[in-house]
C-alpha cells in the first residue's frame, strides 16, 4: 500500500502537525510533500514587465483539482470542493471544514473608501477559486451584480506583487497574502472571510482519513493554544522575494480547522447560490448527490 501522501495549503495546520509528530503518533505511514502548493504558488506567469497589463489566467483550484492533485487530501474553498466532487473528481470530507481569513484590499492612497466605491473597480482574484467566489459573496452585499467587476490575475502570490507594485486597483487575498498586506498598511474595505473544504481522493483509505484528521485537531489545539512558535512556518510556503518583506510574528493564525459536518443543507445552499451566479457549469441533473459527493 502507498503511503498517504500530504501536501500543505498554505496554512499552518499541517506544519505544525508534522513538527510535533501528530501524524506518526496516529500511525499514518505517510510523506510530507513539503514544496506540493508553495512551488505552485511561487508563479509569476501573469506578472509581467510594469508596462505591461497583468496576463488573465482562466485556471484555478476547480481545474486543478479536475486535473488531479498528487495528494491523498487536498484543500481549497468549499465552492470549487463542491464542485469537483459533485463532478467525481474525488470526494469532500463532510466531517471538517475550516475558516479563512480573507479581505478586499486596496493601497494606502487609493481613493476607494468604501466597498460601495468598488463598483465597476477591477478587483484581481483567482479563477474558480476562493477569492473569486468569496469577492462575489462580499460585494454583493453592497453592489448590484453588473457593478461587481473581477480579473482574474493568476495565483494567490501573483496578486500580491501586482498589488505592492500598484499595478492592480483592488484584490481580495487570503491567509499569508491578507497578513502581507495588512502589515505594508494595504486597506481592507469589504472583509471576504470564507469557507474552505478538503477534497479526499478515491484511493484514499477511510483509516488513513481518520488519522490525518486526528492529528490535525491536535495541531489546531495548538495554534489555540499557543501559536507564535509556529507562525515562523509561514515562511516555508512563500516565495522568496515577498520572505524578506514579511514579519511573520504580526500575523494570525490564518486558516481555523472546524471539525463540525459539511452538511447537506450546505451543500445544497453552495450549488444553488453557484447556479445563481453561473458559476458552476454542470446543469442540476449532471451533478452527483450528497451521498455520492460527500464522504460524511
Amino acid at each position: 500500500m502507498a503511503a498517504f501522501r500530504i501536501q500543505p495549503h498554505v496554512r499552518l495546520q499541517e506544519w505544525v502537525a508534522e513538527e510535533r509528530g501528530f501524524f506518526r503518533d496516529e500511525g499514518l505511514d505517510y510523506e510530507f510533500d513539503a514544496q506540493g502548493f508553495a512551488a505552485a504558488s511561487l508563479t509569476t506567469s501573469s506578472v509581467k514587465p510594469a508596462d505591461a497589463a497583468p496576463v488573465p489566467a482562466r485556471s484555478g483550484a476547480f481545474e486543478d483539482m479536475e486535473k488531479g492533485r498528487a495528494c491523498d487530501v487536498s484543500g481549497a474553498c468549499h465552492w470549487a470542493v463542491n464542485a469537483a466532487a459533485s463532478t467525481a473528481h474525488g470526494r469532500m470530507w463532510g466531517k471538517a471544514y475550516s475558516i479563512c481569513t480573507s479581505g478586499i484590499f486596496v493601497a494606502p492612497e487609493s481613493p476607494y473608501q468604501r466597498p460601495e466605491d468598488l463598483a465597476g473597480v477591477s478587483v484581481g482574484v483567482g479563477y474558480h477559486s476562493g477569492s473569486h467566489y468569496s469577492a462575489i459573496q462580499g460585494l454583493e452585499v453592497f453592489l448590484e451584480s453588473h457593478q461587481i467587476e473581477l480579473s482574474f490575475v493568476g495565483l494567490p502570490f501573483d496578486r500580491v506583487r501586482l498589488m505592492r507594485d500598484r499595478r492592480i486597483p483592488a484584490a481580495n487575498v487570503w491567509g499569508a497574502q491578507y497578513y502581507l498586506l495588512e502589515q505594508w498598511g494595504f486597506r481592507k474595505l469589504v472583509d471576504t472571510t470564507f469557507m474552505m473544504g478538503f477534497l479526499v481522493s478515491r484511493d484514499a483509505e477511510q483509516e488513513d482519513l481518520e488519522r490525518y484528521f486526528r492529528a490535525l485537531r491536535r495541531a489546531q489545539a495548538e495554534l489555540d493554544l499557543e501559536p507564535e512558535p509556529y507562525k515562523r512556518h509561514w515562511l516555508a510556503e512563500m516565495p522568496e522575494d515577498l520572505r524578506e518583506a514579511a514579519d511573520v510574528r504580526r500575523f494570525g493564525t490564518g486558516e481555523r480547522i472546524v471539525f463540525e459536518l459539511y452538511t447537506r443543507e450546505m451543500f445544497e445552499r453552495t450549488h444553488h447560490w453557484m447556479e445563481r451566479w453561473q458559476l458552476f457549469d454542470a446543469a442540476p441533473g449532471e451533478r452527483t448527490s450528497y451521498e455520492q459527493a460527500v464522504l460524511a
